[in-house]
């Protein structure tokens, strides 16, 4: 996969969107320096490279790495990419072990299979397997060195949203109004017969109670920009958009 210019969207200043074919990352930019958030699968390594010399930089640029949560399709090509720049990761200190692959909270091979019935889960599960999601390469990260605004380019703002995996977190961009919801709150997916925002199926989530719990935080965020790990970017303001998932929440198996 190569990044297309179509797949990157400027969200906002300082605040770039790319949308892979099954999975998004976002790049903030200030002034020469970059953050970037999430990184796909071990097979978009190319594309996020591509994505970052598209905006008119160099991967080295990259003054660190933030990640959601430490599912394969959002670390996977952290690997290679850190290799190659010797970039931090940063998460939060309870999704450091999982990137580390000390444990795995992740959706098995065996409950995919048994889901293979349903639409569009037997041509996702190809791309997972083209894209090397099987991959449990792991990632070092680093926990976040403190509480409130990173000291990373776009002053991102980690935010506690725990049940998609033990550790995830959104990221809020005040200068911005965005978040970057990651898993927990998305806009749509390959399997999702759903549209607008809504919380992905239940088969991918750790804890989905508290997943849905830890949608009120969200919610109480000031931001009308929605920057989601699955589906297109959407303008709505955060409680809306809470409002709307919490109702797709019942419609969603």
């Amino acid at each position: 996969m190569s990044a297309r210019p179509e797949g990157v969207v400027k969200a906002a200043d300082g605040v770039y969107f790319v949308g892979g074919a099954h999975v998004n990352w976002v790049i903030l930019e200030e002034g020469d320096d970059l953050t970037l958030i999430d990184a796909g699968y071990p097979g978009d390594a190319d594309a996020v490279e591509g994505s970052i010399r598209h905006i008119g930089h160099r991967p080295e640029d990259v003054r660190g790495v933030l990640v959601t949560h430490a599912h394969v399709d959002h670390i996977g090509s952290l690997p290679r990419f850190t290799a190659r720049y010797g970039t931090p990761v940063y998460a939060d200190a309870r999704e450091v072990p999982h990137a580390a692959r000390e444990y795995l909270e992740q959706v098995t091979p065996a409950t995919i299979l048994s889901h293979l019935w349903r639409p569009g889960v037997a041509s996702w599960t190809l791309h997972v397997l083209r894209s090397g999601g099987t991959s449990r390469e792991p990632v070092r990260a680093l926990p976040f060195p403190g509480e409130g605004p990173l000291d990373l380019p776009g002053r991102p703002v980690p935010v506690p949203t725990y049940g998609h995996t033990s550790g995830h977190n959104c990221y809020h961009l005040p200068s911005a109004g965005a978040v970057v919801t990651g898993d927990t709150l998305c806009t749509g997916h390959a399997i999702s017969r759903l549209t607008g925002p809504q919380p992905l199926p239940s088969l991918f989530h750790h804890d989905r109670d508290r997943m849905l719990a830890a949608l009120d935080t969200v919610a109480g965020l000031d931001a009308d920009l929605l920057l989601p790990g699955h589906g297109p970017l959407t303008r709505v303001p955060m409680a809306e958009a809470v409002a709307a998932a919490r109702v797709n929440a019942s419609r969603t198996w």
